[in-house]
């Protein structure tokens, strides 16, 4: 058995700057501030990085990237290069215990828990260098035995840490390992290399990281177009523009009812379970979440004259297979004894005012405008007319399919001075509609697939 007590030591030296090592430093050193001021992204970075390795001589086979990531449905990305490819592979990672677990059971999380464990300041970057053939071989982590057994002979991995506190806002850091195959493993000049310049790496790294994190956050609390538009500048109170749009307005029937039988954290999981499956049917269809309201929901479908039938018609689209998602959704949560609750949905068309409202120091990024409040005023009539979705006159005159629509008169709305002619979405008709048991049962679509890298 090899003496685990002692790991292969990694070399620590004093560099003077003026030999080959210490100029090859000075070159990646000089090259990757470059690249992070320019705005590289991540993976043409470490793939660029890797290939400059390999040119100062050091015999990397794999070389991998990964860091964690502020996002509601990614807990991190990765980028792993292998020689044989000289090509990046991206990955990432949901959230969740399959990857908590994952990062545990592997070199990273005993680095984490070494960063952690130490006193502030005393270990911020943390290391571990494993011999993988020979008498020295210590194959204690799953990824080592399989490194290993493609034939490499020397593995290194480091963890650099970002913010004095572990703030999250920062990213807790960026592990990186890097594996050869060469006889011998790592020579003692490729690790000093190495170590050398993974904190300037790192930076550049961040740099791009930073950019994603806040593009998807905004993205994830303001809408994906809202996002984009925030983060290129679009900040300045009262900044709007007129577009447009079919407007959707959904809420929770006698959603008041079951929330006071029903406890806080069971009705959060049925609104979530709701709101994704209407969000769902928007996705494909260029439809645009704005906020949800408690137990409402706010979305438009931008568009320009030439798109406007299109786009009229795959919101209908859209209302139609969102309610057969959730007749599917209900059925399966009243067979496992959950709570299930009906949703109105109201559709509308006309001009909106569609920028920045609100408070010097905070700000929404909304639509206003008469038609917005009337797609609201629309939705309430939904029960007392017996219809899931109700469509307003001015899409019903776009869309003109008969089939789909049935006329349900004219009808009052509060604060709207004259009665509005009301149609009906008929989701019997509708192609995309579920008819069958088996369809129903497997549901519209098939389970995402997403590439889940060896740490």
């Amino acid at each position: 058995m090899p003496d685990t007590s002692r790991p292969p030591r990694v070399p620590s030296r004093s560099l003077s700057f003026d030999g080959a090592l210490e100029r090859q430093i000075v070159e990646l050193h000089t090259w990757v501030v470059r690249e992070g001021i320019r705005g590289a992204t991540a993976d043409a970075l470490f793939d660029s990085l890797c290939q400059r390795i390999v040119i100062a001589g050091v015999p990397l086979w794999r070389a991998f990237a990964g860091m964690p990531t502020l996002h509601p449905q990614w807990g991190g990305y990765s980028y792993t290069w292998r020689r044989d490819l000289n090509a990046i592979e991206p990955g990432q990672f949901g959230r969740g215990y399959e990857y908590e677990q994952m990062v545990q059971t592997s070199p990273f999380g005993f680095l984490i828990r070494q960063m952690e464990d130490s006193a502030q300041g005393e270990n911020p970057w943390p290391y571990l260098r494993r011999r993988l053939t020979g008498p020295e071989a210590t194959l204690d982590y799953p990824i080592l035995k399989e490194l290993a057994a493609a034939s490499a002979s020397d593995y290194f991995a480091e963890v650099v840490r970002f913010g004095a506190d572990g703030d999250p806002s920062y990213g807790i850091g960026i592990g990186y390992s890097f594996t050869t195959d060469r006889p011998g493993g790592f020579r003692d000049d490729d690790l000093v290399l190495l170590r050398a310049v993974l904190p300037a790496v790192s930076l550049a790294m961040m740099t791009h990281a930073g950019h994603t994190i806040a593009s998807g956050l905004l993205g994830a609390y303001l809408g994906g177009d809202a996002g984009r538009r925030v983060h290129a500048g679009a900040v300045e109170r009262g900044s709007v523009e007129t577009v447009r749009a079919v407007i959707w307005f959904a809420d929770v029937r006698a959603f008041t009812a079951i929330a006071d039988k029903t406890p806080g954290l069971i009705v959060i999981e049925l609104l979530n379970a709701i709101f994704e499956t209407l969000t769902a049917s928007l996705r494909p269809r260029g439809g645009q979440v704005l906020k949800f309201l408690g137990d409402g929901m706010l979305a438009i479908f931008p568009f320009v004259d030439a798109t406007q039938v299109e786009t009229c018609s795959q919101a209908l689209d859209a209302a139609a297979e969102a309610m057969a998602g959730l007749d599917r959704l209900n059925a399966a949560r009243q067979e496992a004894h959950k709570p299930i609750a009906a949703v109105d949905l109201a559709l509308h068309l006309g001009e909106v005012l569609y920028g920045n409202v609100g408070a010097v120091d905070r700000l929404d990024f909304t639509v206003i405008g008469p038609a917005v409040n009337e797609v609201a005023r629309i939705e309430t009539l939904c029960e007392p007319l017996g219809r899931k979705v109700l469509i307003s006159a001015e899409l019903a005159a776009v869309v003109g399919d008969r089939r789909r629509l049935e006329p349900l008169g004219y009808h009052t709305l509060r604060g709207v001075r004259e009665p509005r002619e009301i149609y009906g979405l008929d989701l019997g008709s509708h192609p995309n509609t579920l008819d069958t048991p088996q369809e129903r049962a497997q549901g519209a679509t098939a389970p995402a697939v997403r590439h889940t890298p060896a740490l």
